[in-house]
């Protein structure tokens, strides 16, 4: 499993456990509210006992006081009182200010009968009222509190993810240009030394040829060095002819790859199209893209190039006939650390988008795939 797998992991675990606190906690609070639903049902009884025991008192001399403090002690769950023909008798615990509004209250008894069975308060045998009620506002508040509870959870959460992300972000890019310069200073010496030492054998009557290998070699590392160089630069664009851009890439690779490997050009070599570019960076974008295409087919292959010029954009469309990439997969490589290889690092693709998005104000994606049928990259450049 590379590092790339192994994160995305850890994010599911946190999940699935982020989602069963949430799940248990809804439990909890949701058996909460049935029992004290169910206090509420009796409080409401014991009023409406209550209320019949002060109708039916008979006796002037009789104590009273506690059925006046049970009647009291309901000061939070509404109460509607209706009789037998549906005509409300009496209210408590609602809006003041609306309680002699008729359509208001004839809506509050329609949500009551809808929450639950009426309490049937038999006062005589010629008078029977029936109490409504509903959940009082500190039981409605326990009910949704959970909810508010994981919302304010869930954007805790998501502010902090964004916080450390790009405080990851920028650690990595500073990671990463503190390492590329690096990379660049380092060969600077040997390359120094190597131009030396190839003016020594140009002295010794060394054969030409070989020293005009080795030539391009040192000045292969030369461009590798420049273009390190230029991470975490301030990078100028030009207009470049991206044709001819392509055309020294492709040559290049030719040269270094297998006689297996077949590159298709679709579109005009001597042609020009100007891009502002900076051909240092956009050169390795396109070695990347080629060089995991030919390892995608197993140096056998072929790879295409097309380019397709619109009014203020140009699409560039590298094709191979490698393995293809699951469609789960279409974001994944680009980033850093994923790959299908033993021995890499998962960084080109990465490193490309960097380029193509920060750099040049473009674009890089996976246009298609089919497996076992090929790939196609797209990038697209602003003219």
């Amino acid at each position: 499993m590379n590092i790339y797998s192994r994160k995305q992991a850890w994010k599911l675990i946190l999940l699935i456990i982020a989602v069963i606190i949430g799940i248990s906690s809804l439990w909890v609070t949701n058996n909460l509210v049935k029992k004290l639903e169910q206090e509420e049902r009796k409080k409401i009884e014991l009023w409406a006992e209550g209320m019949k025991a002060l109708a039916n008192t008979q006796n002037p001399d009789q104590d009273i006081t506690f059925i006046f403090q049970v009647i009291r002690n309901n000061e939070t769950v509404p109460v509607i009182v209706t009789d037998n023909r549906d005509s409300i008798v009496f209210v408590r615990n609602l809006d003041s200010l609306k309680i002699n509004d008729t359509t208001y209250l004839q809506s509050r008894l329609a949500d009551m009968k809808a929450h639950c069975d009426p309490i049937e308060l038999v006062i005589s045998d010629k008078l029977t009222q029936f109490v409504y009620y509903e959940d009082s506002t500190i039981l409605i508040r326990l009910l949704y509190y959970p909810y508010i509870q994981l919302a304010v959870i869930f954007l805790f959460i998501l502010v902090a993810y964004f916080a450390f992300s790009s405080s990851r972000k920028a650690e990595q890019n500073q990671v990463w240009v503190g390492m590329a310069k690096e990379t660049a200073h380092q060969l600077g010496t040997p390359i120094s030394s190597l131009m030396a030492w190839i003016e020594l054998l140009s002295l010794k009557n060394v054969d030409q040829e070989i020293l005009l290998e080795i030539g391009k070699d040192i000045k292969r590392l030369e461009i590798v060095t420049e273009r390190f160089s230029k991470i975490g630069s301030g990078t100028s664009l030009v207009p470049i002819n991206v044709i001819e851009v392509l055309n020294n890439v492709i040559s290049y690779m030719r040269t270094r790859t297998s006689s297996k490997v077949q590159f298709v050009l679709n579109y005009s070599t001597t042609s020009e199209l100007l891009v502002p570019l900076n051909p240092a960076l956009f050169e390795w974008v396109i070695e990347n893209i080629c060089k995991n295409a030919i390892d995608s087919m197993e140096s056998s292959g072929t790879i295409e190039i097309s380019l397709y010029d619109q009014m203020q954009m140009l699409f560039i469309d590298i094709k191979d006939s490698g393995r293809g990439i699951s469609k789960s997969k279409y974001k994944t490589v680009f980033q850093p650390g994923y790959t299908t290889k033993k021995r890499g690092w998962g960084l080109g693709l990465s490193l490309s988008k960097r380029i193509i998005e920060v750099y040049h104000n473009g674009k890089i994606f996976v246009k298609s795939s089919e497996i076992n049928v090929g790939t196609t990259f797209r990038i697209a450049l602003k003219k």
